[in-house]
């Protein structure tokens, strides 16, 4: 009978058996097409250019094939890192550590998260210790390296993850600090879900003779994403965001606000009408912010309110719908916000709730997408002046999640 690697989907990768075994006791049996294309590649010693969207794998895509070549027998240890993995928020940073514990959990190394919003002691105890991988937020890895924290000479292989989103948080100059400061020979590893001008010239300058993997076309959505928008007037969006609540298939919800204390108002009115929900943004402390995802993963919060710090950096399985309470100004954001459901293989509902002022934003996240949202018009705080459907799409639900219309103070 064949074993079980033997019929794992990711047995053909040339994965070690350590590696193989950790994949099978997380559930996996079929690589994504990110992970099929670039594993091999990056395991090569290949530079990288990824263009991805989120919920396709990615981080498996470089963790994997980094966690083989660390563990190649007659490696010698280094004193500083071998891999640097660069990433623009605190919650993305975690995320892709324990991803790198998860799948080497049965192999020897050594790997530290660095981020700002905490005391650096820890992180420093770690890094004097001696890591083999060091995840990092580009602020705080250069305050450490300004105290002589970190030393980067010998780093082999380099990953900036959501460079787009670095760029958009005005990261682009603090990773050159970094660059120049990394052998100049080393794997370069890039991935972006976009690829705006810096971002491009960026690539071209740090990768060289660089595999492409383009798993999808930039800036389209998921495929397993339903995608519906709600036109309603902006003093009505709490109503409208309780009243559709009330759909028990909204079983896990990430509600996205353009604001912090937006984001706080609309968690203090869902707990006010009995719905149990947690605000997450920057002004929160970094313990405040890891206790509501804890709280939101397994299942004692519903849901998650934020602000676009959390459009990339939370990945929590089984989130059935992404509202966007507040179109966001940048049509990528649109993408990137409802990358949170869907994810590997699963479906889920995007919904827009579109006041007048937010049709330009709407227009240009058609524009980017190449997707014209449909209309649910038929709900109790419908705004007038809907734009009908296109002709060759299917009529709208009378409600975003099923054919049940929308009750109103439990009436028809």
């Amino acid at each position: 009978m064949a074993s079980a690697a033997t019929v794992n989907g990711f047995a053909g990768l040339g994965l070690s058996t350590a590696l193989l075994r950790a994949i099978i006791e997380e559930g996996y049996t079929t690589p994504t097409p990110i992970q099929r294309q670039a594993i091999p590649m990056i395991a090569q010693g290949r530079d990288l250019l990824g263009c991805a969207q989120t919920g396709t794998g990615k981080t498996a895509a470089f963790a994997l094939p980094l966690l083989h070549r660390l563990a190649e027998p007659g490696r010698t240890r280094t004193k500083g890192p071998a891999v640097l993995v660069l990433a623009p928020t605190r919650e993305l940073a975690l995320q892709i550590s324990e991803s790198f514990q998860t799948y080497g959990r049965h192999l020897p190394f050594r790997c530290a998260v660095v981020f700002g919003g905490v005391s650096q002691k820890n992180q420093v105890t770690a890094l004097r210790r001696g890591v083999d991988i060091l995840v990092a937020t580009p602020g705080r890895l250069l305050d450490l390296m300004g105290q002589g924290c970190v030393p980067l000479k010998e780093v082999q292989t380099l990953v900036l993850d959501e460079a787009d989103r670095m760029l958009d948080m005005g990261f682009i100059d603090p990773i050159r600090r970094v660059l120049r400061e990394l052998p100049s020979k080393r794997q370069n590893l890039l991935f972006s879900a976009t690829m705006p001008g810096p971002i491009a010239t960026l690539a071209a300058q740090i990768l060289r003779d660089p595999a492409e993997v383009r798993v999808a076309p930039v800036a389209t959505t998921a495929d397993n994403v339903s995608q519906w928008v709600l036109f309603v007037r902006q003093t009505e969006k709490r109503s409208l965001l309780r009243e559709t609540l009330r759909d028990p298939a909204m079983k896990r919800v990430i509600v996205f606000t353009r604001t912090k204390a937006g984001a706080n108002r609309v968690a203090r009115d869902l707990e006010a009408a009995g719905v149990r929900s947690e605000a997450i943004h920057g002004n929160k402390s970094q313990n405040a912010r890891q206790n509501a995802l804890a709280s939101f993963r397994d299942g004692s919060v519903r849901v998650l309110v934020a602000t676009d710090i959390a459009a990339r950096g939370i990945d929590v399985d089984g989130i059935t719908h992404v509202v966007n309470f507040e179109l966001p100004n940048e049509p990528e954001s649109y993408v990137h916000r409802i990358g949170r459901t869907a994810r590997a293989g699963a479906k889920g509902v995007a919904l827009a709730f579109c006041d007048p002022s937010e049709r330009t934003y709407l227009r240009d996240i058609e524009r980017l997408t190449k997707v014209k949202i449909q209309v649910v018009a038929d709900h109790p705080y419908a705004a007038g002046g809907n734009d009908p459907a296109p002709a060759n799409q299917p009529a709208p639900p009378r409600r975003p999640n099923g054919p049940r219309p929308f009750q109103r103070n439990g009436r028809r």
